[in-house]
């Protein structure tokens, strides 16, 4: 099995390191790792078309992109590693990805770009930031994938998959749920601050304490000491409302042929 490696803190990333490191133990699997020179966090899909990308290798085999993690994942895929990996994985990244967090993460961004090219993926996060535990969340991932791929569940058709691991020792984890995504609240307001010209300079906020946590959720999932793990999709489709706006449409057309001219 071939395995691809991204994230979106940068190459350097313990979380990435320690991925690395537990998943090329695997017997028979193949790692290769590709991911942003810099820390690339909220970049979502983002891809960079109005400017050269450059790839280079660190020390410790890694190659290292000055894009997204979109980027990364993308050239890699499409010719720079000259094969195509059985799966590909992102993480393990510095914080959560829970909720609304998935529209923006990189790291899951990462992990979609995969899985647009019809290759099952996998974003593993830590719930906390600060890289606590980290040796025990690199098990963890290394057991599922290890699991996966046992039960068989690592072929040709694509998935995307959203983790998320508690930051605690691998025996005190509590056994896997799946879980629907919560919900976020508003974020935090604006930072604003004065450069040294005068000029206003304004930081987003902070990310919104959890609205809906509730049984079921990623959020409770993981409040309780459990890995959470949320099948996610790219169709943004509001089925349920299509055909709402199918009547809504009928009567925008028939009101502009009825219409005098504005």
């Amino acid at each position: 099995m071939k395995i691809l490696i991204s994230n979106d803190d940068g190459f350097q990333a313990p979380g990435i390191v320690a991925l690395h490191d537990a998943l090329k133990t695997l017997a028979g699997v193949e790692v290769e790792v590709v991911a942003p020179e810099h820390n690339n966090s909220a970049k979502s899909n983002a891809l960079t078309l109005h400017s050269p990308l450059y790839v280079h290798r660190a020390s410790n085999g890694f190659r290292y992109v000055n894009g997204t993690p979109a980027d990364c994942v993308h050239i890699a895929l499409t010719g720079l590693l000259g094969y195509r990996p059985d799966l590909v994985v992102s993480g393990i990244n510095n914080g959560a990805n829970m909720g609304d967090d998935t529209i923006y993460s990189g790291t899951v961004g990462a992990a979609m770009e995969g899985y647009l090219f019809g290759i099952p993926a996998i974003a593993f996060s830590q719930v906390d930031k600060g890289w606590g535990e980290l040796e025990a969340a690199a098990a963890k991932a290394r057991e599922i994938v290890a699991q996966m791929y046992v039960q068989r569940l690592i072929g040709e058709t694509p998935w995307l998959l959203n983790v998320n691991i508690p930051n605690m020792p691998l025996q005190s984890m509590r056994p896997i749920r799946m879980c629907r995504l919560g919900r976020r609240h508003a974020a935090e307001r604006v930072i604003v601050q004065e450069s040294p010209r005068g000029e206003a300079m304004y930081w987003i906020g902070g990310a919104g304490p959890a609205k809906d946590d509730g049984e079921g959720t990623d959020f409770h999932a993981t409040t309780m000491g459990h890995v959470s793990i949320t099948p996610l999709k790219v169709d943004l489709t509001d089925h349920e409302s299509l055909a709402h706006w199918a009547q809504a449409a009928s009567l925008i057309i028939a009101g502009a042929a009825t219409a005098p001219a504005m």
